[in-house]
């Protein structure tokens, strides 16, 4: 059955892909920009400056300030109290700093928030500002305010503070070279500042890494004031060119393209933030003021009929694979269900170790990652091997030969039932918490930046279609659909790669010459920065999340305890370290090839959506019919092989080391219908925080697993360590070990000390050194450790 399976997959997939050559991507803009006007402003003197609060444009002139109505209709005076000098103004949109100073003089000295009131204008002064500047130019970002301006010698600053803190402090950073600024923004962690030089503006950015640095030159002459952050990587301006005319367009952060987004008035000099673009004023006749603005609209770019039934059908297929086991084995015993009545061949059970760990994070978030950044993150699956091959020949045969179902049946053996209860539950939360609801979130993302399905309907028949034929064919059912899925979403991956590259003007060279200039393809960063993902952090990582946390890692270890023997189980990870590698420069290269692609291709980025949604983007408005239907089946299988395991595994969880043991005489059959209920219970559950988690704007939900993980994950790996690999831990030791590392991971989380990548090894390690020695303060253990540990001679 299977066979035929696959064969038809590869047929849809190989029928799909060369349909797919003979469409070529598109030159046009993709962005859609609404243009349009406001009311004029009379008898309201020259216009100073511009800002939005709450969304409602407020404009400053030598009569007062004025507000715009709701309906747009009209212009009204507010009263203000008091009114500032203006020197210049910086808004989000939403709030309004207002740089200010002595009547008499063009100096800024402070600095004051505005807010309406029911009509009033009311202001609140921050800290003065530590150097009075001249030519001053503020912007805002989150909880960030940065001024530039230039002192009475003529040196350039940069002072920042965050006006959200109770007791906000200005930071002064590093003089920038050049002359005087025009704008100023900040985005991406980094400040960015245009600079007017004999040869036009340049552009310069500021990165806690890398100080300042040359970008490149601007495509006209900054409108001063007009720099405005947008999404999570762009910066939008109005820029006069040679012509005279003058445009709104917009200044990707990462991959360095200017793209011209709409026309503005030719006399526009005045800019701030609004809705989701920009407002400009321009003198017009008899001393009134006309406004002009434009909007950026994210549109949505429906699938085709062909699309539908390529969807269809992978769907459709996963049911049946479902149906099928569930016909066959009618579940009788929990061995079936939860280890597939141990009888999966060691391929099988390796490419869905594989599959379960290349989710929709590596389907859509690693490519985000490696657009934005570079290949450094990939040395983690390089020096993983290595830990692989140490778990093949250490761990797994000890696990194995115990014929668990729960990993977790182990701490028990070797310790106490509490600590084997609680690891159990802390390993629900965190597969519930940090995996399942990411998983979820990320191919709705993808879903619904591509069909405009909204991203609620997207988690809600994403998570459905997995609980059905998880809950309907067990363990079996998982693994023989993770290796479906393989094929579908590592096709579908391949055939971006070669798309992208195809339709790049220079081919092969081309996307070879940019990535290398621009260092996208580095692997190896052998700084000794603890804030960064290093090479030494990977290989101190690889101790602990690979060696260390394989055998508490349910998800994985129950693929491998469904192989026939203990050689089988070893073989199965010898395949997935054999697929580990190839499969994650693929993925990596995604990430190049759609910076190369965007950044010859500026136009077609919309710079509204956040860094994740790079992907399915390029699937939505670059792939011909067809081929963007097989991709989005290749997001549905990286995230439902990883959730069908994860559901799987917390049911297999709460039946054996819960159910099991808190009910007397438990049938297996009985067990098994628990199972069941808990596999739906657990999907509804990680459907619930997904919904949740697409209420918040997160930057990167790669760096949010991570962390999760971290943080939830890590004491009870330590207490596997202190059982395999010591004889002298106890149980009251390794309590106290949990229970410290865990503590004291979460103080660290809160310092923010160190990148989010060591956590998890902080929290092992924390357990290990103060569990062994807390366990010495103990009596050693009596019962035998035969079989328990690394050692032969028990």
């Amino acid at each position: 059955m299977f066979r035929s399976i696959l064969a038809g997959a590869q047929k849809l997939a190989v029928g799909v892909l060369l349909l797919g050559f003979a469409a070529s991507a598109s030159a046009e803009n993709l962005t859609t920009v609404k243009t349009g006007t406001l009311p004029t402003l009379t008898d309201a003197g020259a216009l100073i400056g511009l800002a939005a609060v709450d969304a409602r444009p407020l404009a400053m002139a030598g009569q007062g300030v004025f507000v715009l109505d709701a309906e747009r209709k009209a212009w009204n005076r507010v009263d203000a109290t008091p009114l500032p000098a203006v020197r210049g103004v910086a808004s989000d949109g939403a709030r309004a700093f207002v740089l200010s100073g002595p009547i008499e003089s063009a100096v800024v000295d402070h600095v004051v928030q505005w807010s309406l009131d029911s009509g009033t204008l009311r202001s609140s002064a921050l800290p003065p500002l530590p150097v009075p500047l001249v030519r001053a130019h503020a912007a805002l970002k989150g909880d960030a305010l940065a001024v530039s301006g230039a002192d009475a010698s003529g040196r350039n600053f940069v002072l920042q503070l965050s006006p959200l803190t109770q007791e906000p402090q200005w930071q002064t950073l590093p003089e920038f070279p050049g002359g005087e600024a025009s704008s100023i923004a900040l985005q991406t962690s980094a400040v960015f500042v245009t600079v007017a030089g004999d040869g036009g503006d340049r552009l310069w950015r500021r990165s806690a890494d890398k100080g300042w640095q040359d970008l490149s030159a601007a495509p006209g002459k900054i409108v001063p004031g007009s720099a405005r952050a947008i999404g999570q990587a762009a910066v939008l301006y109005l820029v006069r060119d040679s012509t005279g005319a003058t445009k709104m367009v917009s200044y990707h952060t990462i991959t360095g393209a200017w793209a011209t987004l709409a026309n503005a008035g030719a006399d526009a000099s005045v800019a701030t933030a609004w809705n989701d673009g920009m407002l400009w004023a321009s003198p017009g006749t008899n001393g009134a003021v006309v406004f002009g603005y434009a909007e950026i609209e994210t549109g949505k770019l429906l699938l085709k009929w062909l699309d539908w039934v390529v969807i269809v059908v992978y769907l459709a297929s996963m049911i049946g694979i479902g149906f099928y086991f569930y016909i066959r084995d009618k579940h009788n015993s929990t061995s079936e269900f939860f280890v597939g009545g141990r009888s999966i061949p060691f391929w099988a059970a390796g490419v869905s170790l594989y599959a379960a760990n290349t989710s929709s994070i590596s389907f859509i978030a690693i490519p985000a990652k490696a657009f934005e950044t570079n290949w450094t993150y990939m040395a983690n699956n390089l020096t993983a091997v290595v830990g692989l091959v140490f778990v093949a020949i250490f761990i797994v045969p000890l696990l194995r030969r115990l014929n668990l179902m729960s990993v977790f049946s182990y701490l028990e053996t070797r310790f106490h039932p509490a600590i084997r209860m609680l690891a159990s539950a802390l390993c629900i939360a965190m597969q519930l918490g940090s995996r399942m609801s990411v998983i979820l979130f990320l191919p709705a993302l993808a879903i619904a930046t591509i069909t405009g399905i909204d991203v609620t309907w997207s988690i809600l028949l994403m998570g459905g279609f997995t609980i059905i034929y998880t809950a309907l064919g067990g363990m079996k059912a998982v693994i023989w659909t993770d290796v479906v899925q393989v094929v579908v979403k590592m096709g579908g991956a391949i055939f971006a790669i070669g798309f992208i590259i195809w339709h790049l003007h220079g081919g092969f060279g081309e996307f070879a010459s940019t990535a290398l200039a621009e260092h996208k393809t580095k692997l190896f960063d052998f700084s000794f920065d603890v804030t960064k993902a290093t090479v030494w952090g990977f290989l101190f990582l690889v101790l602990f999340d690979v060696v260390l946390t394989f055998p508490k890692d349910q998800v994985l270890m129950q693929r491998v305890l469904s192989t026939k023997s203990d050689k089988e189980a070893g073989r199965s990870i010898w395949a997935f370290a054999a697929i580990m590698i190839p499969g994650g420069f693929v993925f990596y290269t995604i990430g190049t090839a759609l910076f190369v692609f965007y950044k010859t291709h500026p136009e077609r980025m919309n710079p509204l959506l956040p860094i994740d949604a790079t992907f399915p983007l390029f699937i939505a408005a670059e792939l011909p019919s067809g081929v963007t239907g097989l991709i989005i089946a290749g997001i549905f299988a990286a995230a439902m092989a990883t959730l069908s395991g994860i559901m799987n595994s917390v049911a297999t969880l709460a039946s054996v080391d819960f159910y099991e043991k808190l009910v007397k005489n438990p049938d297996p059959g009985k067990s098994v219908r628990f199972a069941e209920i808990m596999t739906v219970a657990a999907g509804l559950v990680g459907i619930g925080i997904a919904l949740l988690l697409s209420r918040f704007d997160i930057h990167s939900l790669f760096d949010v697993s991570i962390e999760l993980a971290g943080l939830l994950g890590g004491g009870f790996a330590g207490a596997y360590t202190l059982g395999m690999f010591t004889r002298r831990a106890n149980s009251p030791g390794v309590a106290i070990g949990i229970a410290s590392s865990m503590a004291l991971t979460l103080a660290i989380w809160s310092l923010k000390i160190v990148h989010p990548y060591f956590y998890l090894a902080i929290s092992i390690l924390l357990c290990i050194v103060i569990g062994y020695l807390a366990s010495l303060l103990f009596p050693p253990p009596t019962r035998s450790l035969a079989g328990l540990t690394i050692y032969r001679d028990e």
